[in-house]
């Protein structure tokens, strides 16, 4: 097995083997959530890949000897907005947001973060990185704002290699006159009296985007660490902004050694994203699917591509994982995972390949090898599946429409209680329940059809 860990650094566009600064104190930073709505798919996926590569590093360096800081952003006009047009508080908003965003996290099978900042928390920090970025001549005062210039860092555009040009014309930056470059971005803003603001030198306001995620950073792992992650889409212009506001104020030449992204999700070709509209939430597919099973899907193709994602896709993925629980079944987690898989891990958590041995192994314990079977349920560890018991998996869950562990052979029983419960919910005329029902019977291979006096039901 390769001891070396190889990550695809966007910082060089190459893949290079991980030397951490520290062997005792690996530290990772993954840009999080902005809570004014319930993550989708998309979303999923870097949380899946990241809480993955967390493993891998805890396995090769020890559980104690690695840091992980996954923040939230609870300040946003985003979640200003939605707050108004559900007519709560942003307390409130945040705080359901934040919720049942861990209720998500916890079902795909995901490890807490060592450490989960919110913004809100950290507006001291921000106001002293601020307030540094201005002595130093990188930040001016315009118009109430408080505005980085891009043009006083040298370095501007080394990550997304862009030029300046581009940058300018690619960005989603407001264009307004108090910015002396189009591409110059706000570190802090005024505040209404109804807006949410905190007192800072420069007046009553609230932060922008990036200086965020600089600040809790460097509080958590310092000024220069080891691995920054997050999706694609950040690259630009975020995480570009990060890198810019955090060696000026910090008098450092780098910020992270590594920056790690994933690949897009995508619906019918095109990235699947809030703004355009073409997202299932986690706690929609959870409703009918196992977390695991989620899961599974997102890491069926490596994560630096673009990931296709369907209903088809769950569920071949509930069929396979059915597979790989029948082939465990009987078996405990008892040893180390298996050497290929980790080595497929350390090689760019590569799961497309870390999966084929999955089920290479399946095979071999279905054919009566007790060794591979063992192995296969040790190897959950990291890749975060196979974590029930096959009995737990294979049970029926009657009380609940989240059938986690969806067998493919449903008793008379079960789909006589299903076909009641379907019947019960349209006298209620809570047609919602009973389409789901339907649905989730139609996954079994079960066609109801709906007659005067009756239901009938028949498999196809």
């Amino acid at each position: 097995m390769n001891k070396d860990i190889l990550l695809s650094n966007s910082l060089s566009n190459k893949k290079e083997k991980f030397v951490p600064l520290d062997n005792k104190n690996i530290k990772m930073y993954v840009c999080g959530p902005t809570v004014y709505d319930d993550p989708h798919i998309g979303n999923a996926r870097p949380l899946v890949i990241f809480d993955i590569l967390f493993k891998v590093l805890r396995c090769k360096y020890g559980n104690k000897n690695v840091t992980y800081v996954r923040n939230i952003t609870d300040i946003d006009d985003k979640i200003n907005k939605r707050a108004l047009e559900e007519g709560i508080s942003i307390s409130q908003l945040t705080n359901k947001t934040i919720k049942n965003f861990h209720h998500d996290c916890d079902s795909l099978r995901n490890l807490k973060p060592d450490f989960e900042p919110k913004a809100t928390d950290h507006i001291n920090e921000m106001i002293e990185m601020i307030t540094t970025l201005i002595d130093k001549g990188f930040a001016y005062l315009s118009s109430k704002h408080v505005i980085f210039s891009i043009d006083k860092y040298k370095n501007y555009g080394s990550l997304s290699g862009r030029s300046l040009e581009e940058m300018v014309s690619g960005a989603r930056v407001d264009v307004e006159n108090y910015k002396e470059n189009p591409g110059d971005f706000i570190l802090w803003k005024p505040s209404s009296s109804d807006q949410p603001g905190w007192e800072s030198p420069w007046g009553r306001g609230r932060p922008g985007w990036h200086i965020e995620c600089s600040a809790m950073s460097k509080k958590y792992l310092g000024k220069h660490f080891d691995i920054h992650a997050g999706g694609l889409d950040l690259i630009f212009p975020h995480h570009e902004n990060e890198i810019a506001q955090s060696c000026c104020a910090n008098n450092e030449d780098v910020m992270a050694n590594f920056w790690v992204h994933n690949g897009y999700v995508n619906s019918e070709g095109q990235k699947m994203s809030k703004s355009l509209g073409n997202f299932v939430t986690i706690r929609d597919l959870l409703s009918e699917f196992n977390g695991e099973v989620i899961r599974y899907a997102l890491i069926q193709a490596h994560y630096r591509a673009p990931l296709n994602f369907s209903q088809n896709s769950l569920v071949e993925a509930k069929k396979s994982l059915s597979r790989l629980y029948r082939a465990v079944e009987g078996f405990s987690v008892d040893g180390e995972a298996d050497e290929k898989i980790m080595s497929y891990l350390y090689d760019d958590l590569n799961t497309p390949k870390a999966l084929a041995r999955i089920h290479y192994l399946a095979d071999q314990a279905n054919k009566g090898s007790k060794e591979c079977a063992q192995l296969l349920k040790n190897s959950n560890k990291i890749l975060g599946i196979l974590s029930y018991s096959s009995e737990d998996w294979f049970k029926f869950r009657n009380n609940s429409h989240n059938h986690e562990g969806l067998d493919n052979d449903l008793t008379e029983e079960e789909i006589n209680n299903l076909i009641l419960e379907r019947q019960n919910a349209k006298k209620e005329k809570d047609f919602k329940k009973a389409d789901k029902i339907r649905d989730n019977l139609l996954n079994f291979k079960i066609v109801l059809e709906d007659q005067p006096d009756k239901t009938i039901w028949r498999r196809v």
